[in-house]
Order: structure tokens, then C-alpha cells, then sequence
């Protein structure tokens, strides 16, 4: 075989692409502390080993396979005709990353941003699955994840598979369009902590015999709102690496960028802040960081494309969606979801795409983007929702997924790790009803 294609960046982009790559893990640090945050103090280093493991095992099996299904524009890929179209469904570089110069290419650029991004991505189910979800099974669903997930849906928005060829196989818009991730880094982990969520069911003593949720505050607010400052970093390298790389913005737009994500995390937080005020009589501090990552989630697909004040009502709309789309997956669907994982990175994330399609605009005025970013939604809902929780359930069915009774109980960090994260404090009161 020859070696890869590969391309080179101009100096000025490049040395931008790699700053912003460097402030990438940030975000992963921001959820990490926000997950721990939120769940229990008795289960806080527990949760802090998992997003260790989680990122150590995503780097590690995207390089052995999740690139070769990813890929790149103009690396090889697999394509089937159908309707006189061609369509590209999953790439085919060697595993291992074998034959790709890694010598900052614009490939191998994203290859090193992608190991950090589904180590992001593989970090979102950890919250939903807080307090009841053994470290084995946490760690054989990353592979899973990071492993074909991830990669093949990445593949059809960044790799130059169908769902970009859109526009250019059918007109529609100019294909499915994403620059940081709002689908495929948010809104697929988003999915995939639902799929957890629905499988471990609810912590015990969460619902009560009628059904009525109990309220189980996290452990630490400091966590969860320094996680959130941390967050901004990480997106704001996310969202400018991944628009230099996937969307060939020019260096210049980078100001755009950092701006619209800045304010879109301003104007959702503020706004969950306001919502809670209004309804609790007081601000409620973990909700209005669930609207502050919404709103950097949100931002994340149309980035590069909107003004200020569009982003700025991008914002205030996830700030709503997120604050009360955490009561109705509690309170209706009986999700129990310690983190807000699902509210924000997958309803979140979704808004973000569909706003990339309401208010962007392109200087060819090309209609029709919208669709592009609906059938992109439908995706994600119709195959990648089925298949991360079909893994998941089988996976399950090897080995539980959820900590023993006693383990709960217990808390997380004896029973699996065997010390506690707060040895000088007394973290093991019963909270748990007799149902």
C-alpha cells in the first residue's frame, strides 16, 4: 500500500489548530469534575478513577481502530452506490494508524484532537450512570464506544461520509454541517448516557412507591461550578480545532468563534439562573451549570456561521430547554440522570444543530440547510440512539452493568476501590427508603 494522502496547513492555522488542541482536555477535566460534583461523596473518587480510565481507554482503542473507521476527507473509505450516487458509509485507513505521516497534516491533527474529543464524548455517560455503575462495565463500554460508536457517525459529519455528501449528492444545503460537535462529540454521548440511564435504572430510594422522585443533591457545588470554568477552555479549543480542521474556516474567524462560544455559555447560564430564580425563589446552582455546558454544547455545531446576537438567543433558548428538560426526564420519563447528561449534551446538542439550520446563512444563500441538519437529528434518534443502547444491553448481558445492592449501599469507592475519597469524614449515612 502507499502511504496516505496527506496535506499541510497554512504556518498561522497551524499553530492556532494546535494551541486550541492543547486546551481541548479542559473540557474533558470540566466534566469529570462536574460528574463528581453531582454524584454522591461517598462514590467521588470512584467517579474520578472512571474519567481516568474512560479517557486512558478511549486514546487507546480509537488508535488501534476507531480512526481506521473515522478517517478523513481524501483518505481511503469504503463507498456503495445507490439512487446513480455514490456514498461514502465508513473509511478504511490501516488500524494502528498505520500508513498516516504524523508529521501535522491536517489528518494527523485530527487524529490527535479526536483522541481527546471521544475521550470527552465517552465522559458524558458517566454522569448518568453515577453512584451504580461498576468501573468493568464502564470501561468495556468505552471500548465500545470509542471503538465503532463514535467513529462511524463521526465519519458520516467530519470523515466526508454521506450525511456531508448531502448538498453534493442531492442538493440539500451544503450537507450536514457541525463544526465542534454538537452531534457528533455531544449529542452522541448524550444518547449513549441515556442508553445507560435506562439500563442501570434509577439509584434506590430515588422514586418513591407513587412514583414521586426524591431529591438527592450532589455532594460538592465547588466541583461542579470550577468544572464549569474548566469547560469553557476545553470548548473553546474543541470548537476552534474542529472548525480550522472540519469546517477550513480561516484562521481570522477564530475571534468569531471564541466570542460566539463564550457568549452562548453566558446567555444559557444566566437564563437557568433566572428560570430557577423565578420558580424556586432562589438560583439553583447545579442547574444553572447544567445551562452553562447546554449552552457551550448548543454553540458548538454553528460556531462559526453566527452572529453574536443570534448565538446570544441560541443560548438563552438551551438555557430554557436544558433547565427543564432535566424535570421531565426526572419527573415523566423516570430517568434518573444525577449529572443532567442527557438534558444537556443530548437535547443541548440537538438544538445546536437544529439553530446551525434556523439562522445561518452563506453567501451562495443555498436553501434547504435545514433539511440537511434534520435528517443529521434523525440519525442520531433512529440508528446511533438504537445501536449504543443495543451494545450496551449486550453487554449487560455478559455482566450486569450495576454495582451489587451492597455496593451501593456501601458507596462505590469502598466497595470497588477499597478507600474512600473523604477518609476523615463520615460519608456512609443511609439515605436509602425501604422500597
Amino acid at each position: 500500500m502507499t502511504p496516505l494522502p496527506t496535506s499541510s496547513l497554512q504556518p498561522a492555522a497551524f499553530a492556532l489548530c494546535v494551541v486550541f488542541i492543547l486546551l481541548a482536555p479542559f473540557a474533558g477535566i470540566g466534566l469529570a469534575l462536574i460528574n463528581t460534583g453531582l454524584g454522591r461523596s461517598r462514590s467521588a473518587g470512584h467517579s474520578m478513577m472512571a474519567s481516568l480510565s474512560v479517557m486512558a481507554i478511549a486514546a487507546l482503542v480509537y488508535f488501534v481502530c476507531g480512526f481506521a473507521w473515522q478517517g478523513f476527507p481524501g483518505l481511503p473509505s469504503h463507498v456503495i452506490t445507490a439512487g446513480g450516487k455514490s456514498w461514502d458509509w465508513i473509511a478504511a485507513p490501516p488500524f494502528f494508524l498505520r500508513k498516516l505521516d504524523l508529521d501535522g497534516s491536517p489528518a494527523s491533527l485530527a487524529v490527535w484532537l479526536q483522541m481527546l474529543s471521544v475521550g470527552v464524548a465517552a465522559l458524558i455517560p458517566l454522569g448518568a450512570g453515577a453512584d451504580r455503575w461498576r468501573l468493568s462495565a464502564i470501561c468495556a463500554s468505552t471500548a465500545l464506544f470509542a471503538g465503532w460508536t463514535y467513529p462511524l457517525f463521526a465519519h458520516w459529519v467530519w470523515g466526508g461520509g454521506w450525511l456531508a455528501q448531502l448538498g453534493a449528492n442531492f442538493g440539500i444545503g451544503h450537507g450536514f454541517l457541525d463544526a465542534g460537535g454538537s452531534s457528533t462529540i455531544q449529542v452522541v454521548g448524550g444518547l449513549t448516557a441515556l442508553s445507560i440511564a435506562w439500563i442501570l435504572g434509577p439509584r434506590r430510594g430515588k422514586y418513591s412507591s407513587n412514583g414521586m422522585p426524591s431529591a438527592i443533591p450532589g455532594h460538592n457545588v465547588i466541583y461542579v461550578l470550577f468544572g464549569c470554568l474548566l469547560a469553557l477552555l476545553g470548548w473553546l479549543g474543541l470548537n476552534c480545532a474542529g472548525a480550522l480542521l472540519f469546517n477550513s474556516v480561516q484562521p481570522g474567524r477564530i475571534v468569531l468563534i471564541a466570542i460566539n462560544t463564550i457568549l452562548a455559555a453566558a446567555s444559557s447560564g444566566l437564563t437557568a439562573a433566572v428560570i430557577t430564580r423565578l420558580r424556586f425563589t432562589k438560583p439553583d446552582a447545579s442547574l444553572t451549570a447544567n445551562g452553562w455546558i447546554g449552552g457551550l454544547v448548543a454553540s458548538s455545531a454553528a460556531c462559526a456561521l453566527l452572529k453574536p446576537s443570534e448565538m446570544v438567543i441560541v443560548g438563552i433558548i438551551a438555557g430554557a430547554l436544558v433547565t427543564f428538560s432535566v424535570e421531565w426526564f426526572e419527573f415523566r420519563l423516570r430517568v434518573d440522570d444525577p449529572s443532567g447528561a442527557v438534558s444537556v449534551h443530548a437535547v443541548g446538542g440537538i438544538w445546536g444543530v437544529l439553530a446551525l439550520g434556523l439562522f445561518a446563512q452563506f453567501p451562495d444563500q443555498k436553501a434547504d440547510q435545514w433539511l440537511a441538519q434534520v435528517i443529521g437529528i434523525a440519525t442520531l434518534l433512529g440508528f446511533v440512539l438504537p445501536l449504543t443502547y443495543g451494545l450496551n444491553w449486550t453487554l449487560d448481558r455478559f455482566r450486569p452493568q450495576r454495582v451489587a445492592r451492597d455496593g451501593e449501599r456501601q458507596g462505590m469507592d469502598l466497595h470497588e476501590l477499597g478507600a474512600e475519597a473523604y477518609p476523615e469524614f463520615i460519608t456512609h449515612t443511609d439515605e436509602y427508603s425501604p422500597h
